[in-house]
């Protein structure tokens, strides 16, 4: 039997790697955010300088769908601007576990459905992708997509600095 597993929040992370896009080497700096209320006034002293914005949520947890638009879009459109942001759905397999779907039902929910990410995405203005870290589904695409739009200018044009900076 595997230990429990238990959730322990972030505060702020950050991972610094080079990769090479598009046959260049670039910086990609990654900035995970926290997401708790104590947070909410330091939050905005990460995202100066930030050229592409994921809005994460999960599958298994529809509120978290309902947080972006009640919380992390106003904040992204009030701190950044003309910042190219990406929807991500997270733990798409457990669309289909039995267990979460048990669960979920419980408290009368389903899992989020494709259709809705869509459109809050649409709604949103964002780009949207789904993806699985237990599957290692779409992972990569993820990434590369964040790296594709933040070397985008506010109106669409490939930019000369190599750098990318994600909130």
């Amino acid at each position: 039997m595997l230990p429990e597993q238990s959730y322990i929040p972030t505060v702020f992370e950050n991972y610094v790697t080079n990769v090479n896009f598009d046959g260049k080497l670039v910086e990609l700096a990654l900035w995970d955010t926290a997401g708790q209320e104590e947070y909410d006034r330091l939050r905005p002293l990460s995202y100066p300088e930030s050229d592409v914005i994921l809005v994460v949520f999960s599958v298994d947890f529809p509120t978290s769908l309902q947080n972006v638009q009640d919380k992390w879009w106003p904040e992204v459109a009030h701190f950044c601007e003309g910042v190219p942001t990406i929807l991500v759905a997270t733990k798409i397999d457990l669309r289909r576990d039995e267990g979460t779907k048990r669960m979920l039902s419980a408290q009368g929910q389903v899992p989020v459905a494709s259709e809705q990410g869509i459109a809050v995405a649409r709604e949103i203005g964002a780009k949207y992708i789904e993806c699985s870290a237990k599957l290692g589904q779409n992972v990569q695409e993820v990434f590369a997509l964040a790296l594709k739009e933040s070397m985008k200018g506010k109106w669409g044009k490939m930019v000369k600095q190599r750098r990318c900076v994600v909130t």
